[in-house]
């Protein structure tokens, strides 16, 4: 399981500056994490239109970690997403890359995914999701810099990028030329010239709240 926490509603604001919105709800481990059951949604739902958001519509998604599930259950919404200008995804980091690789829309992450240690289980796509613990894929065009950029880059490519090839590996497309194109596509290249805070690696560690969470209490005999 990856678990996944909702952003700070400012957060969220901020990233999503388009009137029209269109809710993307994972099933799988983000219902488990609570972050897309009903409760959380509606209050979200309810600050989104007090801050003159317009709901186009909502639909759950058994796993946003398939395509296959993605594009069959979007295909049922195409006039509504034809009206929205954005997507908001309430899922891990592989979720809302998965969504924003069949959507050609301004996608954003409603959560950050958070490290419990250990690994994930084996997944076939190209998506990847190191639970930094801050989603950056609202200002990539879903495109995760820590996963497609081999230095883990926050604020463009190093000088070393050749001819949108990795300076690391030349057989590896630059992780930032990919989001540069996709920025291009998508209308957002301006989300560029915004600088990015230096990560804070300290989120890669177990947050000290959810230890308890994770692991089998012994003496109990019970999860907690």
């Amino acid at each position: 399981m990856i678990y996944s926490e909702l952003k700070p509603f400012d957060e969220i604001l901020k990233l999503l500056k388009e009137e029209k919105v269109f809710l993307i709800l994972c099933n799988g481990c983000a219902e488990v994490c609570k972050v897309s059951d009903e409760e959380n949604i509606k209050e979200i739902e309810k600050k989104l239109r007090e801050n003159g958001k317009i709901i186009e519509g909502k639909v759950k998604i058994d796993f946003l970690c398939s395509k296959n599930l993605i594009i069959r259950k979007l295909s049922r919404y195409t006039e509504k997403l034809l009206n929205s200008s954005s997507i908001l995804v309430f899922s891990c980091g592989i979720g809302v890359q998965c969504v924003s690789k069949m959507i050609d829309l301004p996608v954003y992450p409603a959560t950050n995914t958070v490290y419990l240690g250990g690994f994930q289980g084996l997944w076939p796509g190209e998506e990847r999701c190191l639970e930094c613990g801050t989603c950056f894929l609202g200002i990539t065009g879903g495109i995760c810099p820590i996963t497609f950029c081999t230095k883990q880059l926050v604020n463009g490519p190093c000088g070393g990028t050749n001819k949108g090839k990795c300076e690391i590996d030349s057989e590896k497309d630059c992780g930032w030329a990919l989001i540069y194109e996709k920025l291009k596509k998508i209308g957002k290249l301006e989300i560029l010239k915004e600088y990015q805070e230096p990560r804070n690696y300290k989120l890669v560690e177990v947050p000290s709240n959810l230890r308890k969470k994770v692991f089998f209490d012994i003496d109990k005999n019970e999860e907690l």
